[in-house]
């Protein structure tokens, strides 16, 4: 969990309470401000329209707040130990890849020519920074009066310092374009699709001209998102597969898994996003 001054900085919650004595609640935990306002899903809340231009708008919004994430002194707000940089990319692949083995169930064609393709294709990261590492609009907060305003971001477990342009990357495979096939758009995580809202390669332009980055590789970053996304799913799945939950839900799961699988095998064939 970040530090309360990156609460200052950003719109995290700041953590009023850390209790590290197990006999508490079994295991350490914390109590963390609460924060009132809306949190877009895959669908809008009842009454809840958004015009095009309030769309635009608040697609801005999510990724001027990433910028502003990105942009943290991560040094002098004493969080440099929060994470090794260096390697990271390589640690992540590495380790996702091993994730997707260790739960897999199925043989997808595409599974092998993506792992191999994201390790001999890792570009150097060029720009490091404090990133969050599950940034979507199901974990932003909105405030209610002013809805392209973001007042918290949630779920900080993830955080870690490592590759900026890989944090994009998550944020991008959340992403749903209204032109993309039927079966990516059947699993949404926010309001990425209405009128008005980026696409994807806005979404990397906005970026780019608030950084200043070189996005060039932005593809590859894409493509290993939507593997990680899969390799998450996955593991969902397995432990259905295993008897180890009864949900009946997670029983098409193999089906996000496959389309997650080809969108990315086809983001690292073209270069399209």
């Amino acid at each position: 969990m970040p530090s309360v001054w990156v609460a200052r900085s950003s719109p995290a919650p700041e953590v009023l309470l850390y209790c590290d004595d197990n006999s508490v609640l079994g295991a350490p935990f914390y109590v963390m401000e609460p924060i009132h306002g809306i949190i877009l899903r895959s669908q809008l809340p009842t009454g809840l329209e958004l015009s095009p231009e309030t769309a635009r708008q608040l697609s801005e919004s999510l990724i001027d707040n990433l910028v502003t994430l990105h942009h943290v002194d991560y040094t002098t707000a004493g969080l440099a130990d929060l994470g090794k940089p260096q390697g990271y990319l390589e640690r992540q692949v590495r380790g996702w890849i091993d994730r997707y083995y260790g739960s897999k169930t199925h043989d997808y064609t595409e599974v092998d020519k993506l792992t191999s393709w994201l390790q001999q294709h890792m570009p150097s990261t060029s720009a490091v920074s404090l990133i969050h590492n599950d940034y979507k609009y199901d974990n932003v907060v909105l405030d209610a009066e002013h809805i392209t305003r973001i007042i918290g971001v949630l779920d900080w477990e993830m955080c870690t310092i490592g590759d900026s342009l890989a944090d994009l990357g998550t944020t991008l495979a959340y992403w749903v374009d209204a032109t993309d096939p039927a079966e990516l758009q059947q699993k949404t995580w926010g309001p990425t699709a209405i009128p008005g809202s980026f696409r994807r390669s806005e979404v990397v332009e906005c970026y780019a001209r608030k950084t200043g980055s070189d996005v060039s590789k932005v593809s590859y970053y894409l493509t290993f998102a939507r593997f990680k996304l899969a390799v998450i799913v996955q593991q969902i799945y397995f432990r259905y597969h295993q008897g180890i939950t009864k949900d009946e839900r997670f029983a098409s799961m193999p089906g996000t898994v496959h389309a997650l699988l080809k969108s990315a095998l086809y983001c690292a064939q073209t270069g399209r996003m």
